[in-house]
């Protein structure tokens, strides 16, 4: 069912049966991706309660234009509230949701500043690329989609009842970015106890930046994305509550030793994998115990595991 814009949105809901309640999908099962659990979650109990979560990858990126508010709303429609996100720095500090650390693959910018090679986002002032159009490149009936700040992305998902799984992009390039995501998550009314509870995660492949939000807040739910070794998993227990692996680097045995192990909040450790977009790898995984698939496809990966 991977397809493209137009007929996307349209196979995309063939066959999709759940209920939606409030604009967002209404899941019987406790745990980080139902209204009632809470975010540290309980470990792979997630799992045995109707399949993994499923996280929609920068929105349902495999039908929409990556990291955009129309990304996200199309997970909405479809009935996905947790969608995933990427954060980096503007020239004159403002937070944007892109993945790359430039703007030449997902805008056009080339063309809009021709001049300004290599098109880096730390380059660009916010309203430089407020300029661009970030929607094109996917399909022409995205033309005009912008690059979000990261307040216009969280306005959104808060708008949609959605959760966020948050990602620190290449916080090397920007000094102090995890103090400041969380100023951004604080005026946005996403830091409050319903919030950290139930609705949000924050994540990054730099364990010193995951280690320092966890410092400074250390009620909220964090990530750190690789693969470390069993014999190394226990010092990321100290600061982090998930180890969120690329797919074709674990096992079951990798799988039950996170599992095994007690998080920053004292409960058992999860794993939530990516990047998923096939219903054969989907099982696979789901067979190993995860309790989490981060997709491009969502729909794909529910129809394959039963996730909520």
């Amino acid at each position: 069912m991977y397809v493209r814009p137009a007929a996307a949105a349209a196979a995309a809901f063939l066959g999709f049966t759940l209920t939606l309640l409030g604009g967002t999908a209404s899941y019987a099962a406790t745990g980080p991706g139902s209204a009632t659990g809470t975010g540290t979650g309980t470990g792979a109990g997630r799992a045995a309660l109707g399949g993994p979560v499923v996280y929609a990858h920068r929105g349902a990126s495999a039908y929409a234009p990556e990291n955009t508010l129309d990304a996200i709303d199309l997970a909405m429609q479809m009935g996905f509230d947790w969608v995933e996100n990427d954060v980096q720095r503007t020239k004159d500090g403002v937070l944007v949701v892109i993945h790359d650390d430039t703007l030449a693959r997902t805008t056009d910018v080339e063309q809009r500043f021709p001049n300004r090679a290599p098109w880096k986002v730390q380059d660009f002032t916010a309203a430089e690329i407020a300029q661009l159009d970030a929607g094109s490149w996917f399909g022409a009936e995205y033309a005009g989609a912008s690059v979000p700040t990261l307040r216009q992305y969280l306005d959104r998902v808060q708008r949609n009842r959605q959760r966020l799984l948050l990602e620190i992009k290449k916080p090397e390039l920007y000094p102090g970015i995890e103090e400041q995501t969380l100023k951004v998550l604080d005026e946005a009314g996403w830091l409050d106890t319903r919030h950290v509870a139930q609705r949000l995660v924050v994540q990054s492949f730099s364990a010193d930046s995951v280690r320092i939000v966890h410092g400074l807040r250390p009620d909220l739910v964090t990530a750190f994305l690789g693969t470390p070794t069993v014999a190394d998993l226990p010092r990321y227990a100290e600061f982090t509550d998930r180890i969120n692996p690329w797919h074709t680097t674990i096992s079951a045995d990798w799988v039950s030793a996170v599992h095994g192990l007690r998080g920053a909040h004292g409960k058992a450790m999860e794993v939530d994998t990516w990047i998923v977009d096939d219903a054969a790898t989907a099982s696979k995984v789901q067979a190993m115990g995860v309790d989490g698939i981060i997709t491009n496809a969502p729909d794909v990966v529910q129809d394959a595991v039963g996730g909520f």
